[in-house]
């Protein structure tokens, strides 16, 4: 492992695109092979400056801002040792479904986190910020379970995202989702309006219920096929809760197939005999808003080869 002296004082001016950045993640995007526990530190110290201020590591930065870094020792290691390997930099790089100046849509794998954490050496956005480190804002616009596949939006830009995350509020981006459920769903439409509230098991595991103290969580499912001891439905999220899909499926007693977390082991017996090695849930398909407002973008995900055979498993079992 090698290692670099910035030997000199640093004093960058924020951009727009790094309006609203938090301190910390700014430092991180400049001084890459530099330890978190050494950035930390120099911000605690009072060696960063902001407005020849001292500032916390969840400061805001603004665009025009000027930051001073002090002189730090710079590791290389991630060049010599990349946090990323090249085969799923090249996955991730096949799977770009959309891309413009301001916005990246991703079909993300299923088995890959959208972040880094809980034991996790990277996720889709740790990997996009080393495969392009030119860039100087690449941003997660929400987020899917790591089990989930299909449509990932990153935002390029500040403004952009400040959008998306209105759209989001609001209302104004459609998301919607093919999933296979456990058994016989009857009837071609449904809608699950059930207040969903985050638990945390003695393990430390993080579960999702039904709860009355929840949170307002609304789901409109469309039946799309019957078949062998399942059901494949299109669902439209409304709200935005953690696990929503999938605990809503559950509540109504027809929970996703694959889904280590909310199903049984029994349930899931008939899909594995069929293939089925991942929770079945994709988010197939955004519809969102260009700038103007007049016109919608509309990005697809093609459901994967593994999701498509276990379908032509059950239809061939009927």
């Amino acid at each position: 492992m090698t290692e670099q002296v910035a030997k000199k004082v640093q004093y960058i001016t924020v951009t727009e695109d790094q309006d609203g950045q938090r301190l910390d993640n700014f430092l991180k995007s400049r001084l890459k092979g530099v330890p978190k526990s050494m950035l930390y530190r120099i911000i605690r110290k009072g060696e960063v400056r902001v407005n020849k201020k001292r500032a916390k590591p969840d400061t805001r930065i603004q665009a025009d801002d000027i930051v001073r870094i002090p002189p730090v020792r710079m590791s290389e290691k991630s060049d010599a040792e990349p946090l990323v390997g090249s085969r799923v930099q090249h996955l991730l790089s096949e799977r770009i479904l959309f891309e413009d100046e301001g916005l990246i849509v991703l079909n993300k794998p299923s088995g890959i986190a959208v972040h880094g954490g809980s034991g996790l050496s990277f996720g889709v956005i740790e990997a996009l910020r080393q495969m392009r480190p030119e860039s100087t804002f690449l941003e997660l616009v929400h987020r899917l379970d790591r089990e989930t596949s299909g449509c990932l939006m990153i935002a390029k830009k500040r403004a952009v995202l400040k959008r998306l995350h209105e759209y989001l509020r609001e209302g104004g981006m459609d998301k919607t989702y093919h999933a296979l459920v456990v058994g016989r769903w009857k009837g071609k439409q449904h809608r699950i309006d059930a207040p969903l509230q985050k638990f945390h098991l003695a393990s430390g595991e993080r579960v999702v219920k039904v709860s009355r103290d929840g949170k307002d969580s609304l789901t409109k499912f469309r039946l799309l096929e019957h078949l062998d001891g399942a059901t494949f439905v299109e669902a439209k999220p409304v709200t935005g809760r953690t696990h929503q899909i999938r605990v809503h499926t559950q509540f109504a007693g027809h929970p996703i197939a694959g889904d280590e977390k909310y199903t049984t082991r029994e349930q899931n017996q008939l899909f594995k005999a069929a293939g089925l090695k991942r929770l079945f849930l994709h988010a197939v398909k955004i519809e969102i808003p260009d700038a103007d407002g007049k016109k919608n973008l509309i990005i697809e995900a093609p459901l994967d080869e593994d999701l498509k055979k276990v379908l032509a498993r059950l239809r061939n079992a009927r």
